[in-house]
């Protein structure tokens, strides 16, 4: 093994049952994190990426193979690892203060003055102290994901999974968000799996890309992003990844039966 990875993930395979049917979606999917790195893994619906990210947090078991963190068999969920969805999760009957301490309250060891404290200190992080007393239907939905997104790093995980985080919002509030997470996860050092089927996302936050095929789902290549960042969209190093990418997609794409070939 190698010590230096927070995460491994160890010939995991996990099938599922419909209608008597049965289903392989994950199919031997191994590879190693980094403490501090950010992994994208990149690929159509259907190929298992969300299913994985269930594995890798404990909210599912593998049927074969094993995820480990810490060197520590996943077996359940724990305060160590978060998901963050694109729903943001957020309780609409709680303030935005209250949503952030909401991940604070199971720990006794905090007294509220100071889950008070931490929880406005990571509204501070995100820009948002001053809408502490807000509920969640005042605010943009940017702003929602990133209450959720202090709320993750209130109880300072190790990893942070993340479910297509950014896909519900428009444009400028996605790019002003991943900016916002480069920014704190370079703050914080927090490990962190994005599940997306953006490629310029995919490109723009990670130092990794892990693409997958599906029926069942694979890793099918992994590509590193090794140019510095803030990255540039528009600068060549940034198109010759996306060229790789879409032609990873065109070439490994089933042909079309021939009544729709075009």
């Amino acid at each position: 093994m190698d010590h230096s990875a927070i995460i491994k993930v160890d010939c995991v395979s996990k099938s599922f049952s419909n209608r008597g049917q049965t289903e392989q979606v994950l199919q031997q999917v191994s590879f190693d994190l980094e403490k501090g790195e950010i992994i994208s893994i990149l690929g159509e619906s259907g190929c298992g990426k969300s299913t994985l990210l269930n594995v890798i947090g404990g909210f599912e078991q593998a049927d074969s193979g094993k995820v480990l963190l810490d060197g520590h068999i996943v077996e359940r969920p724990s305060r160590r690892c978060v998901m963050l969805f694109q729903n943001y999760g957020l309780l609409p009957w709680r303030s935005v203060l209250k949503n952030v301490e909401l991940v604070l309250e199971d720990d006794a060891k905090i007294p509220a003055n100071e889950r008070r404290e931490q929880a406005f200190h990571y509204l501070r992080l995100v820009g948002l102290h001053d809408k502490a007393n807000l509920f969640p239907h005042q605010l943009s939905g940017g702003m929602q994901q990133r209450v959720a997104l202090a709320r993750a790093l209130a109880i300072q995980p190790e990893l942070i999974l993340m479910d297509e985080p950014f896909a519900a919002l428009d444009t400028f509030n996605r790019y002003y968000l991943q900016d916002e997470l480069l920014r704190l996860q370079d703050k914080e050092k927090t490990t962190v799996i994005l599940v997306t089927h953006d490629i310029d996302e995919a490109i723009y936050l990670s130092d990794r890309i892990l693409i997958m095929s599906a029926n069942p789902g694979r890793i099918r290549r992994e590509i590193i992003i090794n140019t510095s960042r803030p990255r540039d969209r528009s600068h060549q190093d940034f198109q010759h990844f996306r060229k790789i990418i879409f032609e990873e997609f065109h070439f490994n794409r089933p042909a079309l039966p021939m009544e729709y070939s075009i």
